[in-house]
C-alpha cells in the first residue's frame, strides 16, 4: 500500500503526479543513479545530496555513511528479525523458528528485485562494500545464535549447537539468495531458499530434546559358556543385536 497512489484532483495542477518521493527513498535513488553513472568510489555524499536536492544534514539524518545508503533496509530487517524471535512461543521448534526468521531477509530482497540485483552487482565490484555486507551478515547470524542459545540453555553443548545451527542457516539462505541474484532476480527465490533451509532442518531439526551423547545408552548382556571360542561369542553378540 502507498499513500501516494491517489490521483490528483482538478485543482491540484498535477502536483501529486509529480510529487517527489520521500526523502530517504530519494537519497537512495540518487545515490544508485550516480553509482551506476560514475562508480561508487567516484561518488561523494555531496554529489548525492546535490542530485537529491537536499542538504548534507538531511543525508546524515538517514544514513551514518555512504556505505549505509547501499544497504538502506538492513537495520529495519534486523529489528524485525529480532522481534520475530523474541515473540516465539516457548514450545516453538527452534530450528524451524530460525529458518522462518531467515526468510524475513529474503522477503526484504524480493520486495524490489531490480534494486537487489543492482546492489549485488555493485557490492561485487567494491571491496569495501563487500566487507560492510559481511558485517551485516554477521549481525543476522548473531541474532539467530542468541535466540538458539536461549533455547538450548542448560545443555552441555548448547552454545556450540546454537552457533553451528545459526551459521548453517545463514550459509543455506545466502547460497540460495546469491544464486537468485546471479540470475538477475529470475525464478522463484522463495522456493530456492526453502529448499536450502530444508537441508538445515533435516540435519538439525528436533534438537530441542537431549542430544545423542546425553541419552541413556543401550546395554547388551550376552551369556556364553566358559571356554567358548571367540568366534562363537561374537556370533552370539551379533545374533542378540539383530533381534533388537
Amino acid at each position: 500500500m502507498s499513500s501516494s497512489s491517489a490521483a490528483p484532483g482538478r485543482g491540484d495542477k498535477g502536483e501529486a503526479a509529480t510529487a517527489r518521493p520521500p526523502m530517504r527513498e530519494a537519497l537512495v535513488a540518487a545515490a544508485f543513479q550516480l553509482f551506476l553513472e560514475r562508480g561508487y568510489e567516484q561518488t561523494t555524499v555531496d554529489d548525492i545530496v546535490a542530485l537529491a536536492g537536499v542538504g548534507r544534514r538531511s543525508f546524515f539524518r538517514y544514513f551514518p555513511s555512504k556505505e549505509d545508503v547501499v544497504f538502506p533496509d538492513h537495520e529495519r530487517c534486523l529489528a524485525d528479525m529480532t522481534a520475530f524471535l523474541a515473540a516465539s512461543d516457548a514450545d516453538a521448534e527452534p530450528v524451524r523458528r530460525v529458518c522462518d526468521a531467515a526468510r524475513l531477509v529474503l522477503r526484504m530482497y524480493a520486495e524490489n528485485p531490480s534494486f537487489s540485483v543492482q546492489r549485488y552487482r555493485l557490492t561485487k565490484k567494491v571491496p569495501g562494500l563487500r566487507a560492510y555486507e559481511l558485517s551485516v551478515v554477521w549481525r543476522y547470524e548473531r541474532a539467530l545464535a542468541e535466540y538458539l542459545r536461549g533455547r538450548f540453555t542448560g545443555r552441555r553443548d548448547g552454545t556450540l549447537r546454537a552457533d553451528v545451527i545459526a551459521a548453517a542457516v545463514v550459509a543455506a539462505h545466502n547460497n540460495a539468495l546469491r544464486s537468485w541474484l546471479r540470475s538477475d532476480g529470475q525464478g522463484d527465490a522463495s522456493a530456492a531458499v526453502d529448499r536450502a533451509l530444508g537441508y538445515v532442518q533435516a540435519a538439525f531439526g528436533g534438537t530441542a530434546g537431549p542430544p545423542a551423547d546425553e541419552r541413556p545408552e543401550d546395554v547388551v548382556v550376552v551369556v556364553s559358556r566358559r571356554g567358548a571360542p571367540l568366534w562363537r561369542v561374537v556370533q552370539e553378540i551379533e545374533t542378540t543385536l539383530a533381534r533388537d
